[in-house]
Parts: structure tokens; C-alpha cells; sequence
């Protein structure tokens, strides 16, 4: 079988979805695409297709405005359960094989165990003597350790305890046989790059440069945080790893110290509704607003804007977008230190970071904030200079200069 000369093969785990119209893909995966597309002849994607009613920022793939003249998608079986997997395995091993054969450039998303065709990927990509990337946003199995303490069944707890440790070895086994490690901010960079035989931090990330605050409301808000309630915002996932609980803790405390505010958490997740009971426990309603999952994309974007701080509690080794989002809104990252926090405002400081697991440290640097205004503003200045790098057209392009420039 002949390469299509300048084509690039990647697998990319966000899931498709099957409609009476053909397949529905995540908004923000269908951003990644069109501009995948732009640096390579042809793309050929394959995603793993799943049944059900697909999230509600899942859109059809005819109104994404993907040029399907250049981009091929190669739909997969979902397989996550060990039967699954066996069931599955040789005849996905073979489309994946003939996908690498026919592909100059080849690039995998890795992060699982059972079911992870990108890790399937890399090993028949190395078999066929093949220079591949691996690309990933986070360190799995760390997440998965965390979820063996943190998950509310006990099958859950057990199934994570039994496979963070393969899941570990297996990420390092590929790793070490890659041509590059593509490594989504610093955090993840500085747990796998010493495995790999070259490593780059890269970021994935769908702002575009429309997206920043433009430059006078930045004068409009700095001037209108002299006074008021201090405005706090979280945007991501209601689950474990975010630290929620640890996020409410810190504004009880600030509430018990007198210090005026109003928070808002914009997303949904399992432990939404253990949050809304804290909150309710400890008599916050009036302070603290969770919003669940929100659709429009402007709110949340207007909701940063807003936000005198982004306050957040990541507890495992990620690189999440919601901080560079922030910092694009002149909003500074106030929350628990980390390698790629640390990262994204080395250059300028927009932000504050505190000791990991400690809600209390979290709050008092809040509470500094909220009575030296002066000092905010300063912040939000410098996160608005920390931002500059970070749009969609700037970051896809570096990955894709780094994949020609790495196998070329």
C-alpha cells in the first residue's frame, strides 16, 4: 500500500456519535480538525465511535465545516471493557495497520488501558518500524490512582486500583519507543518527558484570538474591581480530581473572615450535586452559585471576563485549558500550585499559587486580594500578558511544525 504523500494519520479518543444524519463530533474536536487540516494534504483521523445520546456540545459533522475533501475519518469500536477489547482487538489492529501504512506522518493520542487504540497504535506503528509521536494532556494513571481512593462505588475504587499501575507501565513501555512525546503543558511534560527520547511541551487549546479581552475592557474591568464583592469563577469538571470540596472549604473560610464575595462554578460533573449540598450545609447559597453545564459558549466567556480571580483546586498531574482561558479574560489563576500553572505565568506572574491540599493557604491568599485592590489589578495586567502565546491557530501550528520537524 502507497503513502498519500503529505498526509498525517492521528487517533484522537473524543468519542463519535451516531445520528440519523451521520456521525456527531465535539464542537471543540471539530475545531481540532479544520485546523489539523490546514498544514497537511490529507488527515485521516480515527475516533472510536460510542451509542447513546450524545452531550450537548456534540454537533453534526456535515455543519462543522470540516473539508472532507482533505479529511478522512476512520471510525472505531468502543471497547473500554476487557471482553470488549478481546472481541475487538485483531480486526481494529488491522484498520490501524493499514492506516499507518498509507499515512507519511502518524500520531497518537495515548491515555487508557482497555479500549486505548492510540497506545494500540504506537505499539504497531513501532512493529512496522514506523516513527510515530504520542501526544496526551495528562498523566492517566495518576488520574486513575486518584479515582481509586476518590470514587464513590467500590467497583470503581477496586477497577482503578487493579489498573493505574499496567496503565503506568504501559505508558512508559510506548514512551520509550516513540520518535517524540508531544506533552500538553508543563505538568504532564515533567512527569513523562524523562521516558521519552525527545520530548516537547505543547498545548491543545480552541481559544481564538477573538477570544481575549480586548484591551479596553481590560481598562473597564480593572477599574471597576476598586470596589464590590470580590467576583470568583471556576469553568470545568465536577469531579474529584478538580478539588471541589477543597474549592468550597476555601470560601467558607473566606466567608467566615468577613470577606465579601460571589463565586460561580460553570460545569457539571458527578460530585455537582454533593457540592450543592456543602453549599447548602454551610448556608453559602447566597454566595456560591453552581451553574452545571452551560452550552453558550459567550456566557462562559463573559463569565471569565467577569471574574476578578479564578480560584481552582486541581489535585493530579494535568494540564487543564481552563487556566489559559482565564488568564485570556485578564482573570489571574489563584489556586494550588503545579508544574504547568507555574509554567503559564512564569513569564509575568499573573497569578498566585499556594501548597497543594491546603484550602486554608488558598483562602488567605484570596483574602490578601480582596483587601490590596491595588495588587489585583497589577495581577490582572500581568495575566493578560501571560496570555499572548495562547490561541488555537498558533498552538496547532507548533505541533505540526514539531511532528514535520521530529519525521520529517
Amino acid at each position: 500500500m502507497s503513502i498519500e504523500p503529505d498526509s498525517l494519520l492521528i487517533y484522537a479518543p473524543v468519542p463519535l456519535f451516531k445520528g440519523s444524519d451521520g456521525y456527531l463530533l465535539e464542537d471543540q474536536a471539530c475545531n481540532g480538525l479544520r485546523l489539523w487540516s490546514r498544514h497537511f494534504s490529507k488527515l485521516i483521523v480515527m475516533h472510536p465511535v460510542e451509542a447513546g445520546e450524545p452531550p450537548a456540545s456534540w454537533i453534526p459533522l456535515e455543519q462543522s465545516g470540516i473539508d472532507f475533501a482533505k479529511v478522512e475519518i476512520i471510525p472505531l469500536p468502543t471497547a473500554y471493557r476487557p471482553d470488549q477489547f478481546a472481541k475487538h482487538y485483531l480486526r481494529t489492529r488491522n484498520v490501524i495497520r493499514k492506516a499507518i501504512s498509507r499515512s507519511q506522518y502518524v500520531a497518537f493520542a495515548i491515555g487508557g488501558l482497555f479500549g486505548d487504540w492510540g497506545s494500540v497504535g504506537a505499539w504497531q506503528a513501532h512493529r512496522m518500524g514506523r516513527k510515530f509521536a504520542i501526544w496526551t494532556d495528562r498523566v492517566e494513571s495518576e488520574v486513575v490512582r486518584h479515582d481509586a481512593s476518590a470514587a464513590k462505588k467500590w467497583r470503581h475504587r477496586l477497577r482503578a486500583r487493579l489498573t493505574y499501575r499496567p496503565m503506568q507501565w504501559l505508558e512508559r513501555f510506548l514512551l520509550r519507543r516513540c520518535t517524540v512525546g508531544l506533552f500538553h503543558g508543563a505538568e504532564t511534560y515533567a512527569t513523562y518527558a524523562p521516558y521519552a527520547k525527545s520530548a516537547e511541551i505543547v498545548h491543545d487549546i480552541h481559544l481564538k484570538k477573538s477570544d481575549r479581552i480586548p484591551a479596553h475592557d481590560l481598562q473597564s474591568k480593572k477599574a471597576a474591581v476598586q470596589s464590590g464583592p470580590l467576583k470568583i469563577c471556576y469553568v470545568g469538571r465536577a469531579d474529584a480530581m478538580k478539588g471541589p470540596l477543597d474549592w468550597i472549604e476555601a470560601l467558607r473560610v473566606l466567608h467566615e473572615a468577613d470577606v465579601r464575595f460571589e463565586a460561580h462554578w460553570l460545569g457539571d460533573g458527578e460530585m455537582l450535586e454533593t457540592m450543592r449540598q456543602e453549599v447548602s450545609r454551610l448556608a453559602l447559597e447566597h454566595h456560591v452559585h453552581l451553574h452545571g453545564f452551560v452550552r453558550d459558549r459567550q456566557r462562559v466567556l463573559d463569565q471569565l471576563r467577569s471574574a476578578h480571580l479564578f480560584v481552582f483546586c486541581h489535585k493530579t498531574p494535568e494540564s487543564p485549558r481552563n487556566l489559559i482561558e482565564a488568564l485570556s479574560a485578564a482573570t489571574p489563576i489563584v489556586g494550588y500550585d503545579g508544574a504547568y500553572a507555574r509554567d503559564l505565568i512564569s513569564a509575568h506572574h499573573g497569578g498566585v499559587l499556594t501548597p497543594i491540599h491546603q484550602p486554608n493557604d488558598l483562602a488567605a491568599a484570596i483574602t490578601h486580594l480582596a483587601h490590596d485592590r491595588t495588587k489585583l489589578t497589577d495581577l490582572m495586567e500581568r495575566a493578560y500578558q501571560d496570555s499572548e502565546p495562547f490561541n488555537d491557530e498558533s498552538v496547532f501550528e507548533h505541533r505540526c511544525m514539531l511532528i514535520r520537524q521530529y519525521m520529517g
